[in-house]
């Protein structure tokens, strides 16, 4: 007889989000239901009537983790929809900002995961904050990556968090010879230890999926060789930037793209019947707790071709490269071989670039209120913005953020494993909720109403 299991908060990810999961008598997931509860930013209220110029400022401010792509893609989809072209030395500069926040995102995604796996022949789980060796190594090589990634960000950028170089028609400034000089040297240092990166992440993800078992709340719990396994597609614009609508042949397609409501897709009203005091950390949801994941789900669901779909370092890899590995351990050893990939992209990026070379456009038009696109391979995945501007105020504006695509098929691929394992499978998609949530719930005459922010 199936039992609920409720998951919240999940952890070790940005934002905040839950799981609701169907179980059968062992404790194997029959449904799995994963969704943000995190407040809503209203992003999208927020664009409307504001100039081009502050909208993607704006986008940024959703996150403290994605602001980079989202700026970039916020600029982008305000470009298509004027149709400004810009100059090929801004949009270099761009390449080398993306790739810096994509290292510098990869290396803190291994702080997250390092806890769940294991050193190679013992059960000893890894502790990335211990002072002892061999992990007092890494940790110090994964902070040296991200603090790479940031400085490079800076440089291209203006700033490393919310950047300020990057602008509608291009950049603002062009980065001298002298700054060239420097961003290639700390990519040349970045390419030898992400090499050293990925070989151990490889070989630890590796040495998890063989174990026979992985130590949850002081119980032993199966891991499957099927983990995280899911029959969805896969989504990607580019190996490491994007599309947008004023490309000759576009890489994405609005026509293909669908949203629909959570009440169509996640579990109705239920109530918690299995409750586990030992699960890290707190336990899970006390047996009696209602839940509702159609209700409380603050995100709509996208599909691309009529269903849902993976977005991220799998889904590049799957789709420019043929890679084929399965599950969690596909997934994040996908993300390790984007450490080399991104550098070796940013170095040629780098070598292209004309610090003498125009950085912003001769022209900027003020648009006519067609509608453009933008698809960012964000180091989570792809990071659509949509826009149509007018008289350069910005009449309508939507996000379709990676977290945002990945919810359903994430849920797809919880079914049969031990709902002890859910958040391993969760984390293998580097979750961002913040920038997911779109959706608020609202009580009305009583009633819990799910209401789009934006029409």
């Amino acid at each position: 007889m199936s039992k609920v299991v409720e998951i919240s908060p999940t952890t070790r990810h940005e934002g905040h989000s839950k799981l609701v999961l169907k179980v059968n008598d062992a404790g194997i997931i029959e449904t799995g239901n994963w969704c943000s509860i995190t407040p809503v930013r209203g992003v999208e209220r927020l664009a409307v009537g504001k100039s081009m110029e502050q909208v993607p400022k704006i986008a940024s401010r959703v996150c403290g983790i994605c602001p980079i792509a989202h700026t970039l893609a916020g600029i982008e989809s305000m470009e298509a929809s004027i149709g400004c072209e810009i100059p090929q030395d801004a949009y270099l500069l761009r390449v080398i900002l993306q790739l810096a926040n994509r290292l510098h995102s990869h290396a803190l995604h291994d702080i997250l995961i390092l806890p769940d796996l294991y050193i190679p022949g013992t059960d000893t789980k890894i502790n990335p904050f211990t002072p002892e060796e061999p992990v007092r190594s890494v940790a110090k090589r994964i902070q040296r990556l991200r603090e790479i990634g940031q400085t490079i960000g800076q440089v291209a950028g203006g700033e490393a968090v919310h950047p300020s170089n990057p602008r509608i028609g291009g950049m603002y400034k062009a980065c001298t010879p002298r700054a060239k000089a420097k961003m290639y040297d700390l990519a040349k240092e970045g390419l030898v230890l992400a090499h050293q990166q990925m070989d151990f992440m490889i070989a630890v993800i590796r040495n998890f999926h063989k174990r026979d078992w992985a130590e949850v709340g002081g119980k032993k719990i199966a891991i499957p060789k099927d983990l995280g396994f899911h029959n969805q597609g896969y989504m990607a614009t580019h190996p490491f930037y994007g599309s947008t609508s004023l490309d000759e042949c576009p890489t994405w397609d609005y026509d293909r793209f669908k949203e629909v409501r959570p009440w169509d897709w996640y579990m109705g009203e239920m109530e918690v019947d299995l409750a586990d005091p030992s699960y890290p950390i707190g336990g899970t949801s006390p047996v009696g707790t209602k839940v509702n994941p159609q209700m409380e789900a603050c995100t709509g669901i996208p599909m691309y071709d009529g269903q849902p779909v993976e977005v991220g370092p799998r889904a590049r890899l799957a789709v420019f490269k043929g890679y084929d590995e399965k599950g969690t351990q596909g997934q994040n050893i996908a993300r390790e071989m984007e450490y080399t990939d991104s550098l070796y992209a940013m170095m040629n990026a780098l070598d292209e670039y004309d610090p003498s070379g125009p950085v912003l456009a001769d022209e900027i038009p003020c648009g006519d209120g067609s509608m453009g696109w933008s698809a960012n391979e964000a180091p989570r995945g792809t990071d659509v913005h949509l826009a149509r501007v007018k008289d350069n105020k910005v009449l309508w504006y939507s996000m379709l953020v990676p977290t945002t695509w990945n919810f359903a098929t994430c849920s797809a691929a919880l079914t049969g494993a031990p709902w002890q394992l859910a958040e391993i499978v969760v984390r293998g998609y580097d979750p961002c909720v913040s920038c997911a949530t779109h959706m608020i719930v609202i009580d009305e005459d009583n009633k819990l109403v799910a209401q789009k922010l934006i029409q």
